[in-house]
């Protein structure tokens, strides 16, 4: 009895030592194809470095791979937008005194006139990529919203070209550029309706309007939401609703550029940060705009039909809620007004790219409880 509990207790710490130096053998990922007799297939065994992992002879990419195959793919396509202009200072001209004649005369000096000064401006300003190999570039409106300046577009290779034509859309933050270039490389636009809250999320842009091919990684952190979006750069605001939330990094300079999925797909525009907060950044979707890519596409012109409306539609359980309309839009000439809650068309924005410029639809909204028809004239979106 004694001798088969000492022989069930040699082989209980044989058996750990075999075990001990099984499992070592593992981690160091230097298993021979036999240890000890026993012969261990290699396709059982992870090899582990800092690229990839093989399990079951199948290839599993780790996070930092997948940053690197998009940077790479779409690192030639995101570009840089540069502004140029002159601004004009005012600065007050005083009027001279004699301190002997009057010792208290400097804190009472009286502005005589203003003299001008010029001051030139030409620095980087915001991001954008390209979406057609002929020249066509995408952006936000708020980058290039003023109209008294010209910019100027700067590829991956630090190549420069001017800007020859601007889209705004006036209902979106966005716009499409025009430089004299060929053989550019487009980038991918993916559906923005298949994201998804906790994906990978990777930006590229020119951060703080100086960083140029800046690249920064999180997730998807929320979507539908509402911001006022702006630059400091162009000094102006704009509303924005259902838009991707994301904790990827976004600067003043980002905006403009890329939101990428993992396959390098576009997915948002990244147009604001928040300043209450940190990590905090949004994209416009790339589905709201692709109808606008589309709409250029097909006519070859910067031009296409708007109603003028800014809405909602999730607010009301029918039609859509209109939260403000556009000074001087065929909207307001026609007499819709803000509360307003458009039952018809259904779904606005195919309903206007479906028509032309100087096309009349007829719309119908409920106010203060009856249902009003307009037939709104559709003009060129500036």
């Amino acid at each position: 009895m004694k001798n088969k509990k000492q022989l069930s207790k040699k082989n209980f710490i044989l058996g750990g030592i075999l075990a001990s130096i099984f499992l070592a053998a593992v981690a160091g990922g230097a298993v021979s194809e036999r240890v000890w007799g026993f012969k261990i297939l290699n396709r059982w065994i992870p090899k582990i470095n800092n690229q990839e992992t093989i399990i079951n002879n199948q290839k599993i990419v780790n996070e930092e791979n997948v940053v690197i195959d998009v940077a790479e793919k779409v690192g030639s396509s995101v570009v840089t937008i540069g502004i140029k202009k002159t601004q004009i200072l005012k600065q007050p001209i005083f009027e001279d005194f004699d301190p002997f004649d009057d010792p208290f005369g400097q804190f009472f000096r009286i502005p005589k006139g203003q003299k001008q000064t010029e001051k030139k401006i030409d620095q980087d300003i915001g991001s954008g990529f390209i979406i057609g190999a002929d020249g066509l570039i995408a952006t936000n409106k708020h980058v290039v919203g003023d109209t008294e300046a010209k910019y100027q577009v700067v590829t991956s290779d630090d190549k420069k070209y001017e800007v020859t034509k601007i889209y705004r859309d006036p209902t979106n933050d966005f716009a499409i550029l025009k430089i004299d270039a060929t053989n550019l490389k487009p980038i991918d636009l993916g559906d923005s309706s298949k994201i998804k809250v906790g994906q990978l999320a990777i930006a590229i842009g020119t951060a703080l309007g100086e960083f140029r091919h800046t690249v920064t990684t999180g997730v998807i952190s929320g979507l539908g939401r509402g911001i006022t979006a702006g630059s400091p750069f162009a000094g102006s605001v704009e509303k924005l609703d259902n838009v991707i939330q994301t904790d990827a990094a976004i600067n003043p300079g980002n905006s403009g550029g890329p939101l990428l999925n993992s396959a390098g797909q576009v997915v948002g525009v990244n147009t604001a940060v928040s300043q209450q907060g940190q990590n905090i950044g949004f994209a416009i979707p790339i589905n709201i705009i692709k109808d606008a890519i589309d709409n250029f596409n097909k006519t070859g012109q910067f031009s296409r039909p708007f109603m003028g409306v800014r809405y909602r539609q999730n607010e009301v359980p029918q039609g859509a809620y209109v939260e403000e309309i556009i000074e001087g839009s065929p909207a307001e000439k026609a007499g819709i007004e803000a509360g307003d809650i458009i039952t018809k068309p259904k779904e606005i924005a195919k309903e206007v790219a479906a028509h032309k410029i100087g096309d009349v639809i007829e719309v119908e909204v409920y106010r203060d409880g009856e249902t009003k028809k307009f037939n709104v004239t559709l003009e060129e979106a500036k």
